[in-house]
């Protein structure tokens, strides 16, 4: 998620833990221990696709987080020494926040590997966009109230807790959203006689009532949109070419396996002035994806990998207010032609 919405997440857990104990000191606490594990981004680990694939690892992991714990704990006891005997209650606290910051990240189309460094791909409900303000706003209010309200009561300690529980509320609707869409999604494919081989749906920007899917079949993918607030029939898909074949002679290649392995297959293959791309499907849509990547190059007669580069990608910020009108009517469209069914 956004760093707003992290901090946000943070201070509100710390007051809801700690809140009453050490006061206003628990949402600052709650603040930094809620966007430490996002300073990996600032760490270089030697090329643009091992800075990709290898953020949300060992700063997200449950494990590398409950050591991290003690030592975060230590340095607030030394801050505030008052506080020493609530160091129980401080360990409780700061875990809690890591643990909601990489739980709420696991809920995002990126994904998160929470159980670092054991080798399993990183967990990506796609339930919730990156930025949400459904979801920020009341953590953000329970937050402001807490400061501002006196601490001679529990007014804003209560609102806090309140808001707290909404924004959870949120989040389980998102997941119960994800698996209507994943089923219509699903039913649509079988009426429409359309074979494939994986489906990964997310929300489109801002909001869980539109909602993206991405399928993969044998020659490329479709890209289908549908919104809660209409009928499933009316679900159209557009195909779109992947070529796989570009891939032939640096199939091996590591930055290409490693995206492979990262995207979890919902990729694309293309090529661009002799330039051999892959393209995450999984974050963005049709046909600005956020993360996109040179892996290789044509050459004659086979094709040669090359250090990776991160393309830069040129967001069309004029298609945001589509997004909204799309919710409400299906004719809405400004994904370019495919073939559609």
């Amino acid at each position: 998620m956004d760093s707003v919405t992290q901090i946000a997440l943070g201070a509100a857990v710390a007051e809801a833990t700690i809140g009453r104990k050490v006061g206003n000191r628990a949402i600052l606490w709650g603040a930094i221990a809620g966007t430490l594990p996002d300073l990996d981004v600032f760490v270089p680990l030697g090329d643009v696709v091992r800075d990709f694939t290898y953020h949300r690892s060992a700063s997200h992991s449950l494990f590398v987080l409950a050591l991290v714990t003690p030592l975060l704990v230590w340095l607030i006891t030394r801050i505030h020494r008052d506080t020493r005997a609530l160091r129980n209650r401080w360990l409780l606290t700061v875990y809690l926040v890591f643990a909601t910051h990489v739980l709420l990240d696991s809920l995002t189309a990126y994904g998160t590997r929470i159980f670092w460094p054991l080798p399993l791909p990183p967990v990506s409900l796609s339930t919730i966009f990156i930025i949400d303000p459904t979801y920020t706003l009341p953590l953000l209010i329970g937050v402001i109230a807490a400061l501002v309200m006196s601490r001679r009561s529990d007014r804003g300690h209560l609102v806090n807790r309140y808001a707290l529980v909404l924004s959870s509320i949120y989040l389980a609707w998102t997941l119960v959203a994800k698996t209507i869409v994943t089923e219509n999604f699903e039913r649509a494919l079988r009426d429409q006689g359309i074979e494939y081989r994986d489906i990964f749906s997310t929300p489109a920007p801002f909001n869980t009532l539109l909602w993206r899917a991405v399928v993969t079949d044998e020659k490329g993918y479709y890209e289908a949109w549908y919104s809660l607030l209409e009928d499933d029939n009316g679900i159209r898909f557009s195909h779109h070419p992947s070529r796989q074949d570009l891939l032939g002679e640096i199939a091996d290649h590591w930055p290409v396996r490693q995206l492979q392995w990262f995207s979890r297959g919902f990729y694309s293959v293309s090529e661009r002035n002799g330039d051999i791309v892959i393209s995450d499907l999984r974050m963005g849509f049709e046909p600005d994806y956020a993360f996109q990547f040179k892996v290789g190059e044509i050459s004659n007669p086979h094709p040669k990998p090359v250090l990776p580069e991160q393309l830069l990608v040129e967001r069309d910020w004029s298609l945001l207010p589509l997004v909204w009108k799309r919710i409400w009517d299906s004719h809405v469209r400004w994904s370019p032609a495919g073939a559609d069914r």
